[in-house]
């Protein structure tokens, strides 16, 4: 999107490329579900398919954060902080960033993930997604947020949605540590170099989680201000 194209965009809501952003990161972590799935039936050339469109993506994350990031100089008024949302953008861009390079490992490596643990780690994706999508909605609930001043009725749904994002992520921690337990039952059958690489991902997938939660963060220091 050119420069003059993005400032118009900025002149009707500020906050409108900030929600595109947003919108496309999650549609990148989205797609591990699928590229997962693929992994789960060693189906390399479907699971290289899906990484591609979530490189594809995160290029596109890519493109508008530069866009934002140029297109908002100094002197452009703005109901909210400038700093505060070139650093909420440079949060929510870690989820595509994170997408991008759990897939890439795994399927550099062709990590086989062992049917015992498959499911859990299933509900543990879905579930630090989950948190990336109630970032996503929280974020796209900010244009209502700007109109009554960041008070009233839409401050206290959005800290309601906050909370709500805290709670999905302590879920996830605690998936994580059954999920690492299991694994550890676990690490006498496999690999030694491939038990490192799962618990790498077990990592990185909870970043997720909590790279949602620090967006969900960001926003409620701007609802303090």
């Amino acid at each position: 999107m050119a420069k003059n194209s993005f400032l118009g965009v900025f002149a009707q809501s500020p906050l409108k490329p900030l929600e595109e952003h947003i919108n496309v990161v999650c549609e990148c972590s989205q797609q591990l579900p699928a590229f997962f799935r693929a992994v789960f039936q060693q189906d390399w050339a479907e699971a290289k398919h899906v990484y591609q469109l979530i490189n594809s993506l995160e290029k596109r994350a890519d493109d508008i954060k530069r866009n934002l990031r140029s297109s908002l100089p100094n002197g452009i008024f703005l109901p909210i902080n400038r700093q505060d949302l070139l650093q909420l953008l440079t949060v929510q861009d870690k989820i595509a960033n994170l997408s991008k390079d759990i897939a890439g490992r795994v399927l550099g490596r062709e990590l086989v993930i062992p049917d015992a643990i498959q499911s859990s780690f299933m509900t543990y994706v879905e579930r630090c997604l989950d948190a990336t999508e109630q970032a996503r909605v929280l974020i796209n609930e900010m244009d209502d947020l700007l109109e009554t001043g960041f008070s009233g009725r839409e401050a206290k749904l959005a800290e309601a949605m906050i909370d709500k994002l805290d709670e999905i992520e302590d879920d996830t921690d605690d998936l994580q540590i059954a999920l690492r337990a299991s694994l550890k039952s676990l690490e006498s059958t496999m690999n030694p170099i491939d038990v490192m690489f799962l618990y790498k991902v077990f990592e990185s997938v909870g970043g997720l989680a909590d790279v949602a939660e620090r967006a969900g963060a960001r926003l409620e220091l701007m609802l303090a201000k």
